[in-house]
């Protein structure tokens, strides 16, 4: 594993959601760290971890938030958790792309 990895040499990699695009930072069995870029009128549906800890750093953009039945407007520098095995989704319903660092920490 490398110590130091430049996010911007990354190529953006294409997730299973269509306008969800990734740079993963680290990967690891307990846990993982990427950038996320969400495009605009993109949106991941509501879904759960039964094992993991999610964690969203909002790094521009303005991104949408559910966790559970609490919605969260989102802005740069905001920080948010979403616990274990409650449902979250991510939505952009702006006209710019959203970027966010999510990370995971398995239980």
């Amino acid at each position: 594993m490398e110590n130091i990895t430049n996010p911007n040499l990354l190529k953006w990699e294409f997730t299973k959601i269509k306008g969800f695009l990734s740079k993963e930072l680290i990967e690891l069995q307990n846990g993982g760290l990427k950038l996320v870029k969400v495009e605009p009128g993109s949106a991941y549906p509501f879904h759960n971890h039964p094992d993991k800890t999610e964690f969203i750093y909002v790094l521009d953009g303005i991104p949408e938030i559910t966790i559970g039945d609490n919605h969260y407007i989102g802005k740069n520098g905001d920080f948010f958790i979403l616990p274990k095995s409650i449902k979250h989704s991510i939505n952009n319903s702006s006209n710019n792309d959203c970027i966010l660092l999510i990370g995971s920490i398995k239980s």
